[in-house]
């Protein structure tokens, strides 16, 4: 190869050409190669690919919810078989279950049986907070009233911590409702039986669990312990409800405490004090013996009446 003076070229004979340039530096081209290639996606690759992201996503994500479902509705069920534990215990303790309510002097406020089972499910300091002998406006129970426990909200529900309780309408009128006072929230009731329990308390006797101030005993429940439930789910879009009482002029007051088998599971078109969860295809029940299982919103009435009541009579 011949070499020239500085910024001239000389052609070799496999056609290679060194040039000096006017740095005094050669640089080598080649005729066959005078372009770097540039590499890149085509419009038709991104759209595949794009397709494929799409339906993988497609695919995850129904079963990532429904794992979460799966880990909500076990919680759930745990929370319930801690609340039975507690029932249990509370019987061998005092030889009968906790009242659906119990009065303060004044009768004006009730005081729910959920507050009686915090010494059993390791909420003695929360306990200690209710002063069931003065109403539950008093600055007393300040605290309690404002006191969300975790172990009583299903984590499937859509909840607010508390909610407010507003006096009844009994005429029926457009005008705003006079609010009465806030309370915390619950998403677990008692099964007060297949009678309608959103009347103002006194409610009629119910057939259930737990119904006004009289306490039942396993012995009651004449159908058997594993034939009977007595404490369900409801949402809070259905009526909200709570674990520590109600002032008997607020409206529906009996039923923030329990609950009715009257229909079905999770029936949208129901009455209020129905029981419901967001469990898909059904609501956790607590039954006697202590176990807890899902009871499908397709079972029949006449048998979810049944596993309500605890017998023919009292």
């Amino acid at each position: 190869m011949q070499q020239g003076p500085i910024g001239s070229c000389v052609s070799s004979r496999r056609q290679h050409f060194k040039c000096a340039g006017p740095d005094g530096f050669n640089t080598y081209g080649n005729q066959r190669a005078s372009r770097q290639s540039r590499h890149g996606f085509t419009i038709l690759e991104l759209l595949v690919t794009f397709g494929v992201i799409t339906t993988l996503v497609s695919l995850i994500l129904p079963a990532v919810g429904s794992a979460r479902e799966a880990a909500r509705q076990l919680q759930c069920k745990n929370q319930l078989k801690q609340i039975g534990l507690a029932l249990h215990s509370y019987h061998e303790t005092n030889a009968c279950l906790p009242a659906g309510w119990q009065w303060e002097a004044s009768k004006k406020s009730a005081y729910s049986w959920s507050v009686t089972l915090l010494p059993y499910l390791e909420q003695r300091a929360i306990y200690d907070q209710v002063d069931r002998n003065q109403l539950l406006s008093h600055p007393s129970n300040l605290s309690a009233r404002s006191t969300s426990i975790v172990n009583f909200l299903c984590p499937s529900d859509i909840i607010d911590p508390t909610f407010m309780l507003f006096e009844e309408n009994e005429s029926g009128s457009a005008k705003t409702p006079t609010s009465i006072i806030e309370l915390p929230t619950t998403s677990y009731v008692g099964v007060f039986g297949t009678i309608e329990a959103d009347d103002e308390i006194p409610a009629p006797l119910g057939d259930g669990t737990f119904l006004d101030s009289k306490p039942v005993r396993f012995v009651h429940l004449q159908r058997g312990l594993s034939n009977t439930i007595i404490v369900g789910e409801r949402t809070m879009a259905k009526v909200p409800s709570t674990w520590l009482g109600v002032d008997i002029a607020g409206e529906d007051a009996a039923c923030r405490l329990v609950g009715s088998a009257m229909t079905s599971p999770n029936c949208s078109l129901c009455d209020e004090c129905e029981f419901s969860s967001r469990h898909p295809g059904g609501s956790h029940f607590l039954w006697a013996d202590g176990r807890v299982r899902i009871l499908s919103e397709s079972l029949d009435t006449n048998t979810y009446q049944q596993m309500a009541r605890r017998s023919n009579s009292f």
